[in-house]
Order: structure tokens, then C-alpha cells, then sequence
């Protein structure tokens, strides 16, 4: 079963009723854990510097025209690394201009629910 901190709006920890740092299970836990490895920047992740998303070489790093299918891609496989997730179909919106993506990311956990994740 999925277990993390749980992270507030500002998508930072925060104590429970009873002081203790807020976690959460289930399939909330999967969303919040998809939402984490889709934010994260490879490189970024101290002791797993292979984790991540290319953004700064394959979707920041140049003033390209950057292909839906590279993001999904991407998206994807990010998605697909956190346990607890059987499928996923990941919904980028990205702005060429100002460069600038988001989306979301629709994925079914073990459990058969289906969870949209906001990114």
C-alpha cells in the first residue's frame, strides 16, 4: 500500500490534529507520488540523480519547438516508476513562448480507481 507525507496546498508538509507530520495512504498517496515524479527535474534528487524529467536539456533547455510526444513520453515514464500505478495517460499543455508546461495526468492505481493529477 502507498504511504507518503501528505503535502498542502503550497505542496509542503504539515502537522496532523495531534502534531505529528500529516501522511496519507491509498490511492491519494499514488496521485501525490505521480504529481512528485512528474515535478521532478533529473538531477534534482539527491541520492537518485537518475530519477526525473530531462526538462532542462530535452524541454527547457533550448529555444525549440518541443514535441507533444516527447513530454508525454516522458510524463509517462515518470508516472509509470511510482508503485501502485497500472496505467496512465498523461494531458500536457505547454506554451512554446513563454515556455511554461502543465497539464494533467489521468492514472488508474492497483486498486482500479482512476485519479486525475493536476501538474
Amino acid at each position: 500500500m502507498a504511504y507518503t507525507m501528505l503535502l498542502n496546498d503550497k505542496w509542503d508538509i504539515h502537522v496532523d490534529e495531534a502534531g505529528n507530520i500529516a501522511t496519507v495512504t491509498g490511492d491519494y498517496a499514488i496521485a501525490q507520488n505521480v504529481a512528485n515524479a512528474v515535478r521532478l527535474f533529473e538531477n534534482d534528487a539527491y541520492f537518485e540523480r537518475t530519477r526525473g524529467v530531462p526538462y532542462l536539456t530535452e524541454v527547457f533547455g533550448k529555444k525549440v519547438i518541443v514535441s507533444q510526444s516527447v513530454v508525454i513520453n516522458r510524463w509517462r515514464n515518470a508516472a509509470m516508476s511510482v508503485n501502485g500505478v497500472t496505467a496512465c495517460e498523461p494531458q500536457p499543455i505547454y506554451d512554446n513562448e513563454g515556455r511554461i508546461v502543465g497539464g494533467r495526468i489521468a492514472a488508474t492505481t492497483i486498486n482500479g480507481t482512476q485519479v486525475q493529477i493536476e501538474v
